[in-house]
């Protein structure tokens, strides 16, 4: 396993990161529980392999998370550093956090977290944070030992990163979004790095998308090759500014793989990361004949996701993902956050063609796009 310097934070961490959002479950009835017999071995097992990273959240896993990996590293907590979260949105007066702090410690049957995180934070709840001098809880629980380091996740606009950064104080280190499909934070990632931050990438085989076979590996070197997962992570982990890749697995077959690749991270020259970035590009050139993804013929008035789904297309017949998006498209039509719209519930009123840049024949192609997704 390779090792990075982690910020200014004195810690050298793992360059694959264990990410526990998708350990394996068991569902009786409406109810799920982590699979102890799988998912403690694993845990212990990329220990071994020279993980030291691991990340969870309280809504992980059906909120099972947090206990579960707690368990499993019990009997090496001081061998390994533990990132939990704080769902900032739920914050509402002075003394939130230790309330959550202190859920979070009692589940991980732990005395402190290595790195706590303000949940998904964007520019606004930034400003909140200064506001409510949440810094000084913050402070108050580092004193006592209840937390080592103040982090914060990031799913905002990329130039809003830098507000953060820039504007609350005392953070340690940033978890964001970054793979070969979206390199929207990499100039921010470099800025991250330069005022001292440790830098943790998730998503960095596109959540999934870039972990069954594809044809993006062919389109992108001009080789052939099934092991895209393998070029994304080295991707990912070839870019200097970076620390970390999370990673989030699901059984020890993907855990093995990943740490393949993690122990020769430090193989592809920066020549070879810089071709790789161009490349795909060039690539994604081509996404634009379909739809740029402004959004600007959104909202539907039959609330249908129109980008989601165009962007589902683009991914399978620009990226060559076809394998990966047949799942995303499922979930998406079961999304529990979202209506799950698809062009059968159009009325075609034909609002967002008026409103399109490009002129779309929106109604018309995304009946078509949705044929082509219904039958991937």
């Amino acid at each position: 396993m390779q090792y990075r310097k982690f910020g200014n934070t004195g810690i050298e961490i793992s360059v694959l990161g264990f990410g526990a959002m998708r350990l394996p479950e068991i569902q009786t009835g409406e109810e799920y529980s982590i699979d102890a017999g799988k998912a403690y071995p694993m845990l212990m097992r990329a220990y071994e392999l020279g993980v030291n990273y691991f990340d969870t959240a309280p809504y992980y896993c059906h909120k099972n998370s947090e206990e579960a990996t707690g368990k499993a590293l019990k009997t090496i907590r001081d061998k390994v550093y533990i990132s939990t979260k704080i769902p900032f949105g739920e914050y509402k007066k002075t003394g939130d956090l230790r309330r959550f702090l202190e859920r979070s410690l009692k589940k991980l049957e732990t005395d402190y977290v290595d790195f706590y995180h303000f949940w998904g934070i964007n520019k606004g709840t930034a400003d909140d944070i200064i506001k409510n001098n949440v810094m000084d809880e913050v402070r108050q629980c580092k004193d006592e030992g209840l937390i080592r380091h103040m982090s914060f996740s990031f799913h905002d606009e990329a130039a809003n990163m830098k507000y953060i950064i820039d504007k609350v104080e005392g953070l340690a280190s940033v978890l964001c979004q970054y793979n070969i499909l979206d390199r929207s934070n990499e100039d921010m990632i470099a800025y991250a790095r330069s005022k001292g931050l440790g830098t943790v990438a998730m998503g960095p085989v596109g959540g999934g998308r870039l972990s069954p076979p594809t044809d993006l590996y062919e389109k992108l070197t001009g080789k052939k090759s099934t092991a895209t997962y393998e070029l994304a992570l080295r991707y990912v982990m070839g870019n200097p500014d970076i620390c970390c890749a999370l990673a989030g697995m699901e059984n020890l077959d993907m855990l093995e793989k990943n740490v393949k690749v993690a122990n020769i991270a430090g193989e592809i020259t920066a020549e070879e990361w810089a071709d790789l970035g161009d490349a795909m590009k060039e690539v994604a050139k081509l996404r634009d004949l379909y739809c740029t993804g402004c959004k600007y013929c959104m909202p539907c008035p039959e609330k249908i996701d129109i980008p989601q789904i165009f962007e589902f297309y683009i991914h399978t017949h620009v990226y060559g993902l076809g394998e990966g998006i047949r799942g995303k498209y499922k979930w998406y039509k079961k999304n529990p956050w979202g209506e799950g719209k698809t062009a059968a519930d159009c009325s075609h009123c034909g609002l967002c063609e008026t409103k399109c840049p490009q002129k779309l024949e929106i109604r018309k192609e995304l009946k078509r796009v949705c044929e082509v997704l219904e039958n991937l």
